[in-house]
């Protein structure tokens, strides 16, 4: 086993973290802390870094891993360098406002202390421009799922000039100290996990304004593979955080998804009158929640009128059901055979989605894409997302009758599907371990 003392580049004694009141800012110094880190919480003035300890007891549970903890403003950052051999930055997904804290800390920074983004997909080579060569060998994207402590999966994006001897010292740092499930990622837009879930949680949205919010939080809801609906999902990470993601991939990225990532119209709308999801109680995204006459009520948003009405008591919808009562049973092949065999429009757009993911995730991997294997992004999409593998759904679903579904909605196959159809690739295809498929169809 390779130990921390055995990589003394890597050694992550002393972390400063920026932007610490944050969400990811909190979670990611809790993790440091977890982990044995001496931590400086850093926010523009100590009040709010103080705020962040309190978060990041919360999160841990404990005072004792946040003893030593300190607090500190960005005016500090001079005072704070000696001895750090983490500068790791959790602001706002803004790349005017990385760049500029970037240049502050390439003036101070140590000459061997690596400097890492947790952003969730703004380029890496950009962030860097005009900084110092020592700067950029020792910088990294450290993509950390919100929130870092359950969500164990993390993208790593090293600058083109970062030695991979550092980069393999990383990830593994990450994995055997922190805990982490490790991805290689490309400098590409969104990278793998939100590159392929935004997609299909637009996907949804764009369907939304035709069928309603809740019918399609119902066709695409967690029997089909994934931890909660999507739409439901794009309300707990924020519109402003879907807008920003989304616009990002539909500004730098032609792939064989063309309007995939284009914005709908009525999110775009209800932004500017502060719709933005859960953290916004009063407005709500796709869901309002409120108290009427003592009881707690949920609305749903029509989206062609922008307004919000009462939520359908019980929408059910028979192979719905059907499915759901099987994967309770454990009955996944069953319940995928289901889905697939299953008559009428609404099965159509369930399937059509799902398989877009599918085909989507697959497509992700080789040269030229944003991980090398496919077994990549089944790693970031179970231990990022909580959702369930494209592999392990083609495993159930069948490669063969899989092939024939996606050429049926005209969704590109994958050349990892043919050459498994051919015998060339070993089936079947999941292999990640200590990982079932089955325990994200449950719902």
């Amino acid at each position: 086993m390779v130990t921390t003392e055995a990589l003394p580049a890597l050694r992550l004694k002393k972390v400063v973290v920026l932007g610490a009141n944050g969400a990811m800012g909190a979670g990611s110094a809790a993790l440091f802390a977890a982990g044995g880190c001496q931590v400086t919480l850093v926010a523009r003035d100590k009040s709010k870094a103080e705020a962040a300890l309190a978060q990041m007891q919360g999160i841990t549970k404990s005072e004792v891993v946040t003893n030593g903890v300190d607090c500190a403003t960005y005016d500090d950052l001079p005072s704070l360098m000696d001895g750090t051999d983490l500068i790791f930055e959790a602001l706002a997904e803004d790349m005017a406002l990385k760049k500029d804290i970037f240049s502050k800390v390439d003036a101070v920074r140590p000459a061997d202390a690596l400097v890492a983004t947790v952003s969730s997909g703004l380029s890496i080579v950009a962030m860097c421009e005009g900084r110092s060569d020592g700067f950029k060998k020792h910088f990294a994207g450290i993509h950390l799922y919100n929130p870092p402590h359950v969500m164990t999966g993390v993208e790593v994006i090293p600058h083109p000039d970062m030695p991979g001897a550092v980069v393999a010292e990383l990830g593994d740092i990450l994995t055997r100290r922190f805990g982490r499930q490790v991805v290689l990622c490309a400098d590409m837009p969104a990278f793998a996990g939100n590159r392929i879930g935004f997609k299909v949680l637009n996907e949804v949205a764009q369907l939304a304004e035709t069928h309603g919010v809740q019918l399609m939080d119902t066709l695409i809801g967690p029997y089909t593979g994934r931890a909660m609906a999507p739409l439901a999902t794009v309300d707990l990470v924020g519109w402003d955080v879907h807008k920003a993601i989304v616009d990002n991939v539909a500004a730098n990225v032609s792939d064989e998804c063309p309007g995939a990532f284009a914005m709908p119209a009525y999110m775009q709308a209800l932004i500017e009158k502060g719709h933005l999801g859960d953290k916004t109680p009063a407005t709500g995204g796709f869901y309002v929640r409120m108290t009427r006459d003592g009881k707690a009520v949920t609305e749903v948003l029509d989206p062609s009128t922008l307004k919000y009405n009462p939520m359908e008591p019980a929408l059910k919808i028979p192979f719905v059901e059907e499915i759901k009562y099987l994967n309770r049973a454990g009955r996944y092949r069953e319940a995928m055979a289901k889905f697939i065999a299953a008559e009428g429009p609404q099965a159509d757009i369930a399937r059509k989605v799902i398989l877009g993911y599918v085909s989507y995730s697959l497509n992700r991997a080789g040269a030229g894409e944003v991980v090398a294997t496919y077994s990549d992004a089944d790693r970031i999409m179970t231990s990022g997302f909580n959702w369930a593998p494209a592999s392990g759904l083609v495993d159930l679903i069948g490669v063969q009758k899989t092939i024939d579904a996606l050429k049926r909605y005209d969704l590109a196959v994958p050349a990892l599907l043919d050459a498994a159809a051919r015998g060339d690739v070993p089936t079947p295809l999941f292999n990640l371990p200590f990982v079932t498929p089955g325990r994200y169809l449950a719902g």
